[in-house]
């Protein structure tokens, strides 16, 4: 399994950020942004092929060593669908920025990804985060005398909940940075209550981040890495938005190959056994090294659930 960010990840990374149909996410368990553009909407590529910006939002990857990419497949709600994703991990000994526990003003953001933004100032929220900053950047005067007059609170304390929503109310950019990359987000936040928008946008849920996760529990990363942005590769059975969508056979095709690549090897084989004792006819489960974990019960259900979708595509394909 390729441990780094090598030449051919790389070339994964670009091609998939030229994919109008992937997305990609940043930040941590209850904090993330997440990026995402429409098929026709108009972006602006880095010449190296790692940055993307639209007037909605933007990415940026940068090249850093020992970052491991670990594909994964999980169950989705639907009982015919699951999910997939590229984690890029860094060790967690690695992965650690500023952790602020305070709002913070950091000065201009010298990094934004559009010129027109880096003279705006930058505040860290201070959510105790150690494997990402999760910030807001403005030029506004309102909201950065907002901003400033809360300095060295933690927005995550009983009292600061309503300085975080009254933050919201006046729809700052977001920037969330990790280790090797970061997202911005520029379309407004939703009031209360509003559905997250399509394309980028943002979810900081105090109840979550309580938990002190860096990650959701059935992610199968091995300990002592963290998740610092992941890529969602076009999904074959559902949307966005969980919704079942006809199954695209070139789309599940192609993230086999980064589960093969990149994908958890104990996971990998069990997956491949299971396949096996499908095309034979036989169930799987009996068969299989008892106790699987949680890991290993997800794995075969997935390989069920594709069995299923490929036979099928064969039969009327």
């Amino acid at each position: 399994m390729p441990a780094d960010m090598d030449d051919a990840l790389i070339d994964i990374l670009r091609r998939y950020i030229r994919d109008t149909e992937a997305s990609w996410s940043c930040g941590s368990f209850g904090a993330v942004a997440e990026f995402a553009r429409d098929p026709d909407e108009a972006a602006i590529i880095s010449e190296n092929g790692l940055s993307i910006v639209t007037a909605r939002g933007g990415m940026r990857l940068a090249v850093v060593d020992g970052v491991r990419a670990i594909a994964y497949e999980l169950p989705g709600r639907h009982p015919d669908t699951w999910q997939h994703g590229l984690a890029l991990c860094l060790p967690e000994d690695n992965c650690r920025l500023a952790g602020r526990a305070a709002l913070t003003e950091l000065g201009p953001d010298a990094k934004a990804l559009r010129p027109d933004d880096r003279e705006a100032i930058l505040f860290d929220l201070g959510l105790a985060i150690g494997g990402a900053d999760i910030c807001v950047r403005t030029a506004d005067p309102k909201t950065i005398d907002l901003l400033r007059s809360v300095i060295g609170r933690f927005l995550l304390a009983p009292e600061g909940l309503p300085l975080l929503r009254e933050i919201a109310a006046l729809s700052p950019h977001r920037v969330f940075r990790c280790r090797f990359g970061r997202i911005e987000v520029y379309q407004p936040i939703p009031g209360p209550g509003g559905k997250s928008p399509d394309g980028p946008h943002t979810h900081v849920l105090p109840k979550l981040l309580a938990l002190g996760r860096t990650h959701p529990a059935t992610l199968p990363i091995p300990e002592g890495w963290v998740p610092c942005m992941t890529l969602f590769p076009p999904n074959p059975i559902s949307n966005g938005h969980g919704g079942v969508i006809p199954f695209d056979r070139n789309w599940h095709e192609a993230f086999q190959k980064l589960w093969i690549s990149y994908g958890i090897p104990e996971l990998a084989d069990l997956k491949v056994k299971a396949m096996n004792m499908l095309a034979a006819q036989t169930s799987p489960l009996p068969e299989l090294p008892p106790p699987l974990d949680r890991a290993g019960r997800a794995t075969v259900e997935v390989a069920l659930r594709q069995w299923r979708q490929v036979s099928s595509s064969r039969r009327y394909g």
